[in-house]
């Protein structure tokens, strides 16, 4: 696997992410490893809140979240997906595939970092890949945060905006990633935070990740996909635990699963879901405080 590793002077200038970058070797399935990174941050002793970002971002996305958890006394964990951030990135794009993205989180959470009890926060992909590991390895999971998530596996059309965002990703001559990233935020970026987002893509030999990820998302009933997203579903509509669902009021692309995952989940029948108001489909970075109060208040309340 030809793997890439974004330089670490390309993050120089990322000053509001005051988090240092913790490595791990997992094997990369073709024989070899890669480096994955995550974040931590508050007490060693808290419950475990465990962060995942989605398509293209990096855990810089829940900068502010993360600050919430830990006034909170809530211990964050925030990994950078392989593809994205300070993680590797295969550079082929026949490199990526979903069951492969499930397999290299789940070796870093569970056989390096050991996590147990957790309290999974996922948005977008984070909860795309998340959901899957929540049903296949229950007894690691206390309560789950779904936001602006989904499960697809294939049997119902995914909506008009997402198809014309998947023909962008995948045709774009180039990618700009944080302009991506503001067409999904109600809020305008300022200059440094775009150039966040952009720095751990330095040319667009490191764009694979981004590009493929799209494509990976089912979208007919034979994917290769398909068949273990619902085996997920099985088991997540007999899932007792707290299931909390968190998405905002503005996002075009995965709105329409909200009331599915609050209906569905009988853990998630008993609770208030929150509307996190003011936020695109990027609710961490539109309004990260009130996701951050969010899921705070559900760990301490559950």
């Amino acid at each position: 696997m030809d793997l890439l590793r974004t330089p670490e002077s390309c993050f120089d200038t990322v000053t509001d992410f005051p988090y240092e970058p913790l490595y791990a070797e997992v094997p990369d399935l073709e024989g070899g490893t890669l480096r994955m990174a995550y974040y931590v941050a508050g007490p060693a002793d808290g419950p475990v809140v465990l962060l995942l970002h989605g398509e293209p971002t990096w855990s810089y996305l829940y900068r502010t979240v993360m600050a919430q958890l830990t006034e909170a006394g809530l211990r964050s964990v925030a990994v950078d997906l392989v593809g994205f951030g300070r993680s590797d990135k295969p550079s082929h794009i026949e490199d990526h595939t979903y069951a492969r993205h499930v397999e290299w989180l789940r070796s870093l959470l569970f056989d390096v970092l050991d996590l147990q009890q957790v309290t999974l926060v996922g948005q977008d992909w984070g909860g795309l890949i998340g959901l899957r590991l929540v049903a296949e390895h229950t007894d690691r999971f206390a309560r789950v945060v779904a936001a602006n998530t989904g499960l697809p596996t294939g049997d119902h059309d995914m909506p008009e905006p997402w198809w014309k965002f998947r023909e962008a990703m995948v045709s774009a001559p180039a990618i700009n990633v944080s302009r991506f990233i503001a067409a999904g935020c109600l809020r305008p970026l300022q200059a440094a935070t775009a150039n966040a987002y952009d720095a751990p893509f330095p040319e667009p030999s490191f764009h694979a990740g981004p590009r493929v990820m799209p494509t990976l998302v089912p979208t007919r009933p034979d994917d290769p996909a398909s068949e273990a997203n619902r085996a997920a579903w099985a088991v997540l509509t007999t899932w007792e635990r707290p299931f909390l669902v968190a998405f905002s009021d503005g996002d075009p692309i995965t709105g329409a699963m909200a009331p599915i995952l609050s209906s569905s989940i009988p853990g998630a029948k008993r609770l208030d879901h929150p509307v996190i108001e003011g936020a695109g489909h990027f609710l961490q970075e539109d309004a990260g405080l009130q996701l951050g109060q969010v899921v705070a208040e559900f760990v301490g309340s559950t």
